[in-house]
This record gives structure tokens, sequence and C-alpha cells, in this order.
């Protein structure tokens, strides 16, 4: 039978490691509003292959374990079924929203100190409770963030406390989001503002605001699209064979820097194409100040 002296030694171990246990990895966020921290994330992240019209090397799984927190993807109407598409169905068809949302499910399982969060576009309007339907059916809602209301960006919740209530999934949708119907499907664009996506100029010069359109920046979170396209043909395209480039730290913290001058304040979200090249986790951690 263990001594008196074992079993305090082990809860006192034990209570060390809930007291060390970090949150998206680092103890120093764990104190930290959702909007005050930076998040270096993957830009169409459902778009996975080695094809001119794919955007990412490596599927949404590896993204997480690289320690990607913040996945982007768009979604269309395929018959009745919410697919995974670029621009649509015919280019390029990812799968289902359910096969998609998989993963992330399977992720936040395994790991109860993470903070993930999720942007999906809705170009067809799809209702928003059909996305409600497939997040259910995964068993993604329950860890669904749910807002008190509509926030400032004082008024988040640390990501400590979001860990604590389990709300460790934060949902956006760029158009047709309606919290009435689905409380936890916010809508973008009255929480954030986003730089041009349709950038050439691999010095990324700007910060402006491209959407919404004369949109202030006061009030709202930033997200910088750092993806450097090419024109061929007209068309452009992801710049694979700059994006090492791209997404060093070198690069993204330039363009941040930027956005830290206009607007006063850290960015929120870089979203990166291919984000397994480059070095797209010391960029986040240097923007966070780890």
């Amino acid at each position: 039978m263990p001594s008196t002296m074992t079993l305090l030694t082990a809860a006192m171990l034990s209570l060390a490691t809930v007291a060390l246990a970090a949150c998206n990895g680092q103890q120093a966020l764990c104190d930290r509003p959702y909007s005050n921290v930076t998040f270096v994330g993957s830009h169409d992240s459902a778009f996975v292959g080695p094809l001119l019209v794919d955007n990412q090397l490596i599927s949404v799984a590896k993204q997480l374990s690289l320690g990607v927190r913040f996945l982007q993807s768009q979604t269309h109407n395929k018959s009745g079924t919410i697919e995974l598409c670029h621009t649509s169905c015919l280019e390029k068809d990812a799968g289902s929203l359910a096969a998609y949302l998989a993963p992330v499910k399977t992720f936040l399982d395994a790991n109860p100190d993470e903070v993930v969060t999720l942007l999906l576009t809705n170009g067809d309007a799809i209702p928003v409770a059909k996305f409600a339907e497939v997040f259910s059916a995964v068993g993604l809602a329950k860890y669904a963030f749910v807002p008190s209301g509509k926030l400032g960006l004082g008024a988040w919740p640390t990501l400590q406390t979001m860990i604590d209530k389990g709300t460790r999934l934060v949902v956006w949708m760029d158009y047709h989001a309606d919290t009435s119907s689905v409380p936890y499907i916010l809508d973008e664009f009255s929480y954030y503002f986003e730089t041009a996506y349709d950038v050439t100029d691999a010095s990324f010069p700007s910060c402006a605001i491209d959407r919404p359109s004369g949109a202030s920046a006061n009030g709202r979170m930033g997200i910088v699209n750092h993806m450097l396209h090419v024109e061929i043909f007209d068309i452009q395209i992801p710049n694979e064979v700059e994006a090492a480039t791209t997404n060093s730290v070198k690069s993204i913290r330039a363009q941040a820097a930027i956005c830290e001058g206009l607007y006063g304040r850290a960015t929120n979200v870089v979203l990166l194409d291919y984000v397994n090249l480059g070095d797209a986790m010391g960029a986040q951690a240097l923007l966070n100040g780890l």
C-alpha cells in the first residue's frame, strides 16, 4: 500500500503538471485574450497536392501537427452537399465538409489544451443551418465557442478560459453567417478586416484594407494574406517556387511590421500557402513575442 508521503508526492506532481499545461503549446499564451494572439494560418487548407490549383502540400492533419491553429478554406454547394471546392467543384473538389472536419475533431479530442480556428468561405450562400448539421454530425459543435454577444477587441476570453470551458473551436464565415440561427458560426467581417489576397509583389509592401470595402481597422482584428502569386497568361496561381522565402520569418515579420505601424497593434492572423515551407511556426512565435 502506498505511503502517505508517496501519495502526497504524486498529488503534488499532478498539480504541477496541471499548472504547467500550455495553451496552444505555450504557457505564455494562456492569459492572453484570443484577440491578442497571433495565428499563422493555412490558406485554402483543404486543397492539398501538386497541381497548380493546390495551395498546400500536406494534409489538414499534418498542418495541425505542424502547429497551425488557424485553417481557412472554401466551401461550395455540390448537389446539396457542402463540398470543399476551389473556385468551383469542376476545378478542384477536395471532398465533403464532413471529411474536412474529421481530422479537426480528432485533433481537438486528443489535445485538450489547444484552441483551433476555422474560417470558411460561403460564396454559394448555403444556409448556415446546413453547416451546423455537419458540425453536429461530426461531433464538433460541442467544442464551438459561442460569444455572449458582439465582442469588442478587449472583451474576448483568454485561451485558458476557452480551454477550461471546453469551447476550443472558433468558427468564422466570410458571408451569409446568421448567429440568430447558428450562434457559433460568426460573421468574419463584423470582427476582422483582410488585406488583398492577389499579391504578386514579393516584397509585400502594403497592409491596406481590402475587405470589407471602405472599412476601418478600429475595433477589428486583422487578417494578412501573405500569399505570393505569379501570373501565367493573365491567370494568377500560387507561387510554390518562392514559398520558402515568402514564408520566412523575415518576410512575414516585414509585412506584419507594416501592419503594426499602420494600425498600432499586432496582426492577428497571417495566412500562408504551402505552410510547411519556410518557417511559419518560427514567425508565429516571433509575432507573439515568444
